[in-house]
């Protein structure tokens, strides 16, 4: 679901002043009201203390971050797990996924239909078992525990779709009680020099 909206306001002056602490700085809300902004710096400024009461009003626990970038999985190039790679979000309890690019390059989202999991792609399943060292009962818990059935591979026709800037999207999480799809997302790989800000919960 996505409440589709045309913000505002100058996020990128926000990003700018943001004192970075690492590849992805958490900002609290008392450090937006420290900084000093523009009149446009102050308006996006608004809407993201506003946008992160709503959330919270919401039950959500929203983090706005700044990205520099995310960890690569690069012990694993036959089958990285990291971000970038089509997922979906797992929980035990009923839950959903909240996130909004204010400035940045987007995530992007994929169409169940034009995913399929990993694990069920019969060569990369079975390389999977040659790495694997146990009963053949305890195959899928190895796969689970290792968050291996949470990525997808994009089909060959597949047309991710980019959640955009400004937009608040609520996406499906795999949980015990959902009656939904989980949806298929990823992070994007971001432009060098330009740093996301992000908020997610």
């Amino acid at each position: 679901m996505c409440w589709t909206r045309k913000l505002t306001g100058d996020f990128s002056e926000i990003v700018k002043k943001v004192e970075l602490n690492g590849n992805i700085t958490v900002v609290e809300p008392d450090e937006l009201y420290e900084l000093h902004l523009s009149e446009q710096g102050q308006l996006a400024r608004d809407i993201l203390l506003n946008d992160m009461k709503l959330l919270k009003d919401h039950g959500a626990s929203p983090s706005l971050n700044v990205i520099r970038y995310y960890d690569r999985d690069d012990d694993n190039p036959f089958f990285p797990t990291d971000v970038y790679s089509f997922h979906v979000d797992r929980s035990p309890v009923p839950t959903d996924t909240y996130l909004c690019t204010y400035y940045g390059e987007p995530s992007e989202i994929l169409p169940n239909s034009q995913g399929i999991k990993k694990v069920l792609i019969p060569e990369i399943r079975d390389e999977l078992k040659k790495q694997y060292h146990g009963t053949d009962e305890g195959f899928e818990l190895f796969l689970s525990e290792h968050f291996l059935d949470l990525h997808y591979q994009a089909k060959p026709d597949a047309h991710p779709i980019s959640l955009g800037l400004g937009n608040l999207w609520r996406l499906a999480v795999d949980h015990p009680e959902s009656k939904v799809l989980p949806c298929l997302h990823r992070a994007p790989i971001e432009k060098s020099g330009q740093n996301r800000l992000l908020m997610i919960c």
